[in-house]
């Protein structure tokens, strides 16, 4: 399986982010180019280890059970797949300034990932299931993007 702690993955990752520009629109979903690009800065800054949420009592109950479903095989995230509300963005802002940090934690993973985190809906994830998991959500927006 692809994981962002493969060089050539994280690689082609950037490149996809890079090539987004301001003509990119959604194939699916609520968010605009920069409210994506926003989430999913966000949502590094928690699968490094940056930033914490409150687990989910829904997470506690079924997380791992999906956790297990999204890490056993190569199957992308499926359309309008839920998110935390505090990864919801409204506002609008600069997508090259987000791109350009989306890229930065993307090339974190190579240097500090920590061994574990506690995930707001599947609970706690060890350094590999990070891995997958982050591959999977940035391949995630970025088809939805067309990217």
């Amino acid at each position: 399986m692809k994981t962002v702690f493969d060089k050539a993955t994280r690689d082609e990752l950037i490149g996809r982010i890079s090539s987004l520009n301001e003509h990119n629109t959604a194939q699916w979903g609520k968010m605009n180019l920069y409210q994506m690009l926003k989430h999913c800065t966000l949502w590094e800054d928690m699968m490094l280890g940056k930033k914490n949420y409150k687990q989910a009592f829904i997470g506690r109950l079924f997380g791992k059970m999906a956790l297990k479903s999204l890490t056993n095989d190569e199957r992308p995230l499926t359309r309008n797949t839920p998110t935390l509300p505090e990864l919801k963005i409204k506002e609008n802002g600069n997508v090259s300034s987000e791109k350009t940090k989306w890229i930065a934690l993307i090339e974190q993973h190579a240097l500090e990932t920590p061994a574990e985190i506690m995930h707001p809906f599947f609970g706690k994830i060890n350094k590999e299931q990070i891995g997958y998991l982050v591959y999977k959500h940035t391949d995630h927006h970025l088809r939805q993007f067309n990217a």
